[in-house]
């Protein structure tokens, strides 16, 4: 038994099912390059056979990230397996990952047959595979739910057939970690051609024990652990990679010294990264990268931090790459100081970028006199992972009060074109909501609207997040100002632009199908 974990991150295909939270190519290749420099040793890139439009994310991935194995996923079907393996093959490192159900509910209900059936598919899927690539993983989907005996078969034959990783998935998060302790060490003692391959964990959260689940795995022989940043996925989420790594890192006495390959310093950045081009904003008290992981309020703690940080901190904050600074910037600080501070908190912006976070620096120093590290954190996200503005704010007028009727008069510029537009609500933010949706000459359902202070202070700034429904299809937006007002507009052209890049790509698709290329495939549930 090695003593290393394995960690495969499926941020971009577990990660990307949550509603709201797709991705452009460009954005996914980013996190993936960013997730190689966090150094995890797989990516799973996404599910190829989805849409013609995942499919040219994972192949784009797989040629840009040279560094950790790349693969997608496929169902149990030659043409997704062959249409995941046309994506990957052009890595370095590839691999095929499938599955199919092996617990009674999915073999009585999902495909309506029995288990020697299923188990003949399996292990034709796992030699289909392997007749492809040398590296197949196979999860046997619903794991926690199939019966034990069945299981040993199922995992013992897929094995003789070529699987190299075996995933055994509490799909729907129904483990206690006792349970799945169990039921790894049983199955290791049973089917000793484990010994050869890797033995993978893959929990779900919907009772809140993902993370304890596959440590319990972990901790009972498993060696790769599938996790997504933040914890995001499909429900309640997933086992969240900072979570496992972090708690590996720090309980070395409990876990037999195993340890993973991840750059812990790059965790933080890693981290709002994902939420911040995904649209999915981290809840404070999120262990490890929450806002408030690190932040002690209590006269006590503060006083005990003072005299030794062991006394409350369990992990330094700069070990996953959380700055501790406390030092505010003015606008006489400088171009090439303001430069030095954002290389220093991980980020190289291209001299056009610096140019604009520059000026958008400037503007907030004059409104607050000093801006601090998390403020220019909050200008640097804005400004190097926004996406297309088709429609950006110009200009906003607001009139409000006790006995005045909400009224908001907006400019917006609609590519070369601005366009002038006023109208009554409720309150200010729904008149300006208004007179967007008469700017688009669309109306959208406003499904969430959150408004927080992301900095300290009386002049702290703003970051509102929104989610729009258009055809049944969820678009998130987010961003960040000193005016609540101005955030909470920008917030909403930012989840309106998704929805225009999101129609401009499913224009080029229905162009593509007159030319033969593929239809879309529907996604279907996962491990």
């Amino acid at each position: 038994m090695g003593d290393k974990v394995f960690i495969f991150d499926t941020t971009l295909r577990d990660g990307e099912q949550v509603p709201g939270a797709k991705l452009a190519r460009d954005q996914k290749v980013e996190i993936a390059r960013q997730l190689s420099a966090l150094n995890v040793d797989i990516i799973e890139a996404g599910f190829p056979a989805s849409s013609p439009g995942d499919f040219e994310s994972v192949h784009a991935i797989a040629r840009a990230v040279r560094g950790p194995v790349i693969t997608g996923l496929a169902r149990a079907v030659k043409k997704d397996i062959d249409t995941l393996w046309e994506a990957v093959k052009v890595a370095r490192r590839p691999r095929i990952h499938t599955f199919l159900g092996t617990s009674d509910i999915h073999i009585q209900k999902k495909f309506r047959a029995d288990r020697e059936k299923i188990l003949g598919w399996c292990v034709d899927t796992v030699k289909y595979a392997r007749s492809l690539c040398r590296d197949v993983e196979f999860s046997t989907e619903d794991a926690s739910r199939t019966d034990f005996e069945y299981l040993c078969r199922t995992v013992e034959a897929v094995v003789k057939a070529g699987a190299t990783t075996i995933n055994i998935p509490d799909t729907v998060g129904y483990a206690a970690p006792q349970e799945m302790a169990d039921r790894v060490r049983r199955l290791k003692e049973k089917v000793p051609a484990l010994d050869n391959v890797i033995l993978s964990m893959h929990c779900h959260d919907d009772l809140g024990l993902a993370t304890a689940n596959t440590l319990a795995g972990i901790l009972a022989g498993a060696r790769q652990a599938e996790v997504t940043v933040n914890g995001i996925g499909e429900r309640a989420g997933n086992a969240s990679l900072e979570e496992v790594v972090m708690a590996l890192r720090t309980r070395k006495d409990v876990f037999g010294g195993l340890q993973t390959g991840v750059n812990a310093k790059e965790i933080s950045k890693t981290s709002a990264m994902v939420s911040r081009l995904m649209g999915l904003p981290i809840q404070r008290n999120k262990a490890i990268v929450g806002s408030n992981a690190f932040a002690h309020s209590s006269g006590i703690h503060q006083d005990g931090i003072l005299k030794d940080r062991s006394t409350y901190e369990i992990i330094r904050p700069e070990d996953v790459g959380v700055t501790a600074h406390t030092f505010a910037l003015t606008a006489r600080s400088g171009r090439a100081a303001l430069k030095h501070h954002i290389v220093g908190m991980g980020h190289h912006p291209t001299d056009a970028q610096l140019d604009e976070i520059y000026e958008r620096f400037l503007a907030l120093a004059d409104k607050k006199k000093e801006v601090m590290i998390e403020d220019l954190g909050i200008l640097v996200q804005d400004v190097m992972f926004k996406v297309p503005e088709t429609y950006r704010l110009v200009h906003l007028q607001i009139l409000s009060g006790t006995q005045a009727t909400p009224m908001a008069a907006l400019k917006v510029q609609r590519n070369h074109e601005v366009i002038e537009e006023a109208s009554t609500g409720n309150g200010p933010i729904d008149a300006a909501y208004r007179c967007i949706e008469r700017i688009v000459g669309k109306s959208f359902a406003l499904i969430d609207f959150g408004l927080n202070a992301v900095t300290s202070g009386k002049d702290a700034i703003g970051e509102a997040r929104v989610r729009i429904r258009s055809n049944g299809t969820i678009f998130s937006g987010g961003a960040s100002s000193t005016d609540i007002n101005e955030a909470a507009i920008k917030a909403y052209l930012a989840a309106i632009n998704r929805w225009v890049a999101a129609e401009a790509n499913e224009g080029k698709k229905g162009k593509g199908k007159s030319k033969g290329k593929k239809p879309v495939v529907s996604a279907m549930a996962s491990p």
